[in-house]
């Protein structure tokens, strides 16, 4: 396996329902059904999907989703879904219609004729440590909940929560407006912040092309899933690593500088091996969710950091 491809390894939760893809169910289930069944599957995770929409997903994926878990390939699909912020009351009955979802779904007769899901994340706003603390007196525990954190301020008195609760915390990259994105400044802090607590961290929106680069369409860089990832990964490692250390990859606009090769990654003087990558990625660097499967994988391959699509990757 390369190390680029362990680097992002199940790291990319397809959130097409959301800007600025935007797409309807359908085609949103459909392209999940289709990558997860692609030679490119070992990148997908999970499909994100707002707790308000449950309907209209059982609906749309019913003849999409597997039936048995007896052939190879079968699993259930793994979403992550959307809740109310953990300021609003609606949280506590969001939480009991997850559990009810998946209840239904381990139910055999249901799974034969329907299909088979499984919720194993959320994801909610959070703005208190008190907010934290009291959503996850209902998170059921097979299910690891992320909260989004704003970074404009310091936020070492949520994410030191989480740490205290076995919970990750998440971060907005990015957005359809250039106030949505965070400065480099505040992503190294929150990254830090994170390393420091060992908690870890999942990233959204903004994050559809490998290195930081100028959007025309918003008005404003970037950033790049390999920044984001490889910092998380070496901090991980490395966690003496400067917030300026950390800012320094995160503006990175050449991805040449990354030097992935069959026994690990470098950067400047940095190296990882494979069991370093991987132990960053269980334990830290967890996932982005991103409204494109294939833009981030069709970029990584025009800068020959991954085979071309129908060539055989040796595992």
């Amino acid at each position: 396996m390369h190390s680029a491809r362990l680097l992002l390894d199940s790291i990319l939760d397809y959130a097409g329902l959301f800007p600025p893809a935007q797409l309807g169910m359908q085609p949103t289930v459909e392209n999940f059904s289709r990558y997860r069944k692609g030679p490119d599957s070992w990148m997908l995770g999970r499909l994100v999907v707002p707790v308000a929409r449950f309907p209209e997903f059982v609906a749309k994926a019913d003849l999409l989703l597997p039936k048995t878990a007896d052939a190879e390939g079968d699993s259930p699909w793994p979403l992550s879904v959307l809740v109310a912020s953990a300021s609003d009351e609606q949280i506590v009955a969001d939480l009991e219609r997850i559990e009810r979802f998946n209840e239904r779904m381990e139910d055999r007769d249901f799974s034969r004729a329907h299909g088979r899901a499984m919720i194993d994340t959320i994801e909610a706003k959070a703005t208190s440590p008190h907010e934290i603390d009291r959503a996850l007196e209902y998170v059921p525990d097979e299910i690891f909940a992320y909260f989004e954190v704003p970074v404009d301020a310091d936020p070492r008195g949520l994410i030191a929560t989480m740490a205290s609760l076995d919970a990750g915390a998440k971060i907005r990259m990015g957005g359809v407006t250039v106030d949505s994105h965070p400065t480099p400044e505040q992503v190294a802090r929150f990254l830090k912040v994170c390393r420091a607590a060992e908690v870890p961290f999942k990233a959204t929106a903004g994050l559809h092309h490998p290195c930081r680069r100028m959007s025309t369409e918003i008005g404003c860089m970037q950033f790049g899933f390999l920044n984001v990832f490889v910092a998380g990964c070496l901090l991980w490692n490395y966690d003496a690593m400067t917030e300026r250390e950390i800012e320094e990859i995160l503006v990175e606009e050449n991805a040449r500088v990354f030097e992935f090769g069959p026994t690990g990654l470098t950067w400047k003087k940095r190296v990882l091996r494979f069991d370093q990558i991987a132990t960053a990625r269980e334990r830290f660097a967890h996932s982005f969710g991103s409204c494109s499967f294939d833009e981030p994988l069709a970029d990584m391959r025009a800068l020959g950091l991954l085979p071309a699509a129908e060539e055989e990757v040796a595992l």
